[in-house]
């Protein structure tokens, strides 16, 4: 895919999914609410670059240069020369629908529309766009610079031409995609977040304490981090979301949330973007919180 990116979202996902894209050479428009939240985002991407040429990881004209293929935006009217308009936003429906319908009225004849969704039904999701034949799942897993793996979703309705693009594109990123129909949690939060969930479980009935969870599950299934920490990495509230997208969709109580991962939400404990999950992260070493 050749042409401008614009990606919708400036949070963790859409700033990642901006750098990755203009390290691999495409001009990039990152957009949030108003345009001193995209400036302040590329300003965070600037600072992180800036620790990857600090550690050695990337040589200070690659930052310089993808740097400055990132123009931060404030609202749609640019976005009418982007061949690829990705939504970053947050896992609510509403949100989503109404940047698409927005979107959807400057994007280009021949550009496709893809979402960032962990959950979300795509066919469901194609309505609110001019076009559901170009309307696709793009799924970047964090943090996106690091991780290889892109999953692509294409709607009942979404065209052979472009999820071929679409898979074309994920791969000139130098990821691997894995091919998902269009049910609940796609591929890995289908499988992830159950698991997630339970581990909450676990821990609500006292089965296990956080420590002996996390650890069980890094040794014993030979995962790099237990499941406690990853939603904690992901953010409690994300888990919340996607879980609650699974039960709401499929009517299965197998998908119906932890009480205890409810409360935490609750109670604004949302993992280590508030300081405070299943650990505290307000001590230079993480430790649980129970």
């Amino acid at each position: 895919m050749t042409g401008t990116v614009a990606v919708i979202g400036a949070g963790q996902m859409g700033t990642g999914i901006a750098q990755t894209v203009a390290q691999h050479g495409m001009n990039v428009l990152l957009a949030d609410i108003d345009l001193a939240t995209a400036e302040k985002a590329v300003a965070g991407i600037e600072k992180g670059l800036g620790k990857l040429v600090g550690r050695g990881k990337l040589e200070v004209a690659d930052a310089e240069a993808a740097l400055a293929k990132i123009t931060p935006i404030g609202d749609y009217a640019p976005m009418k020369d982007a061949a690829l308009i990705i939504e970053a936003a947050t896992e609510r429906e509403e949100v989503k629908k109404s940047i698409f319908e927005a979107a959807g009225k400057v994007l280009a004849s021949d550009a496709i529309m893809a979402s960032n969704t962990s959950s979300i039904p795509i066919t469901r999701m194609a309505n609110y766009s001019p076009d559901p034949e170009r309307f696709i799942g793009l799924h970047f897993f964090n943090p996106v610079p690091i991780m290889g793996l892109i999953e692509v979703i294409p709607g009942l309705a979404t065209s052979d031409e472009t999820t071929e693009r679409t898979k074309a594109f994920a791969e000139a990123l130098g990821k691997q995609v894995v091919l998902s129909q269009d049910e609940p949690g796609f591929v890995v939060n289908r499988i992830l977040l159950p698991m997630i969930n339970e581990a909450i479980f676990v821990l609500g009935q006292s089965t296990a304490g956080i420590a002996d969870i996390d650890k069980g599950c890094r040794l014993g299934l030979n995962h790099p981090m237990g499941p406690l920490e990853l939603a904690d990495f992901v953010g409690l509230d994300t888990c919340l979301d996607i879980i609650r997208v699974l039960y709401k969709t499929t009517r299965d109580t197998k998908y119906r949330p932890a009480p205890l991962l409810v409360k935490y939400v609750e109670a604004g404990w949302l993992g280590r973007k508030t300081g405070r999950g299943f650990y505290d992260y307000t001590a230079e070493t993480p430790v649980p919180t129970r």
